[in-house]
């Protein structure tokens, strides 16, 4: 990742018109959005656009700043010199968190997969399957998704570290739906970062902060340093201020919740307090939170599949954010488009899901290696993935001996559409895990 250029100092582009107050104004009084080509760009890009009228790039940078100074709103985060974040309250930020507010929270409206008892556990562990997956892919983690969905639902131990770091995740994405009631804590982090890096970095580096000696820095393939997190002997009275902006106490303004979860999740990357596993926390971090302030969809979201795909970008949301006297509007941007990305995502999941079904159901009515009845009964099982029949439930349904019924079930088992167990005196039959899979090759008749 190339590093941005660093915008010039309005201070001194100020200075350098000093004796020409009138242009100053004309600046301001031109220069009436903080938008460039309906953007919130970094000077980086607006570098290579024709300012308008005839001012220069950096006069025309002077007034989108002043425009931007007038929205900003500081935050209690600083950075290592003591300089406030902020970010500039725009009406995208404010539009699009009421839509995703709308589209993630309370009351709403979805897909009778995810609100049905029977199915939304499958979207549940697929969507955990999923963050797991793609959030360790960007610390590096290499493997197929395939091997790492196995490995997770079949309970197997992971055979290395890239396996090592998605059943942490997986391990820890599941703790933090159980947390999502606590207020954030010190300890609490602990814990999630001590299940996200178990076996994957030194033992003694598990749940607590680095020390003076482990000082580090976030550094390019060159050597290049992209970022210098805050000295250790300062993080635990800076993490307890997080927390508190985490848990509402600070600042006495109002700040979306959906905002606050966003920026929770660049305040724990920018101060970096572990060895190994900061990303990986921060993102964790903000599913604690976005849950806690009731966006219960984020249950079977994943925005790290998103990250992954364009991973530069998410680099420089960071990067343009420091550059640019810490002005967090850059990562906020960013995040928001990445929700609503991985929002669009899950609809799309589902209506490819229920596609495939549908399709499923046609394809069964000509199958050859099933009667009618087992028909009837897979087709069901597509929908209820958690349902369980017995012997007499298929016999009162179908109006059969029970013999017919036993025979029915015995055969989808023995084809492996179907589990059985037995508790007591009865035998439970439950849909495969891969049912949709094995329905997709040809079934045997015999």
């Amino acid at each position: 990742m190339k590093r941005p250029q660093c915008p010039p100092d309005i201070n001194q582009i100020k200075s350098e018109l000093s004796d020409n107050p009138q242009r100053i104004m004309k600046i301001f009084d031109a220069i009436s959005s903080p938008l460039v080509k309906d953007k919130y760009h970094h000077w980086d890009k607006i570098r290579y656009y024709d300012p308008p009228g005839n001012f220069s790039s950096k006069e025309w940078w002077l007034g989108i700043k002043y425009r931007r100074q007038e929205l900003s709103r500081v935050i209690p985060l600083n950075d290592r010199q003591g300089f406030p974040f902020k970010f500039a309250k725009i009406d995208y930020i404010e539009e699009a968190s009421y839509k995703i507010t709308q589209n993630s929270a309370g009351s709403i409206q979805m897909p009778e997969q995810i609100t049905n008892p029977q199915t939304r556990d499958q979207y549940y562990i697929s969507s955990l399957i999923q963050e797991a997956i793609t959030s360790s892919q960007i610390e590096g983690a290499a493997t197929t998704r395939q091997v790492a969905k196995e490995m997770i639902r079949s309970g197997r131990k992971p055979r290395d570290k890239s396996e090592q770091m998605i059943i942490n995740n997986y391990l820890a994405m599941e703790l933090i739906n159980g947390l999502k009631d606590e207020p954030l804590t010190k300890e609490l982090i602990f814990k999630i970062h001590q299940l996200i890096t178990y076996k994957t970095i030194d033992q003694s580096a598990l749940g607590r902060f680095r020390t003076n000696q482990e000082q580090i820095v976030v550094a390019d393939m060159y050597n290049e340093v992209l970022h210098e997190p805050p000295p250790a002997e300062q993080l635990d009275d800076r993490v307890q201020k997080m927390c508190d902006f985490a848990n509402g106490k600070i600042p006495k303004n109002f700040i979306h919740p959906l905002v606050r979860s966003i920026i929770l999740h660049f305040w724990l990357a920018y101060e970096h307090p572990f060895v190994d596993g900061n990303g990986r926390t921060a993102r964790a971090l903000f599913y604690w939170s976005m849950l806690k302030n009731g966006f219960w969809l984020f249950e079977f979201v994943s925005i790290s599949q998103i990250i992954v795909q364009a991973y530069a970008k998410y680099e420089k949301a960071f990067l343009y954010t420091e550059t640019d006297d810490n002005d967090l509007t850059y990562f906020i941007l960013y995040h928001l488009d990445v929700i609503q990305k991985s929002i669009d995502e899950l609809h799309n999941y589902i209506k490819r899901k229920t596609q495939r079904i549908l399709q499923l159901e046609n394809e069964l009515k000509g199958m050859a290696g099933l009667n009618h009845r087992q028909r009837a009964l897979i087709n069901h099982a597509l929908r209820h993935p958690n349902y369980r029949y017995t012997i007499e439930s298929h016999r009162k349904c179908h109006n059969v001996v029970y013999q017919t019924a036993r025979l029915d079930l015995l055969d989808l088992a023995k084809k492996k559409l179907l589990t059985s167990i037995k508790i007591r005196k009865v035998w439970y039959f439950q849909p495969d895990t891969d049912l949709e899979k094995k329905l997709a090759t040809p079934i045997n008749s015999d």
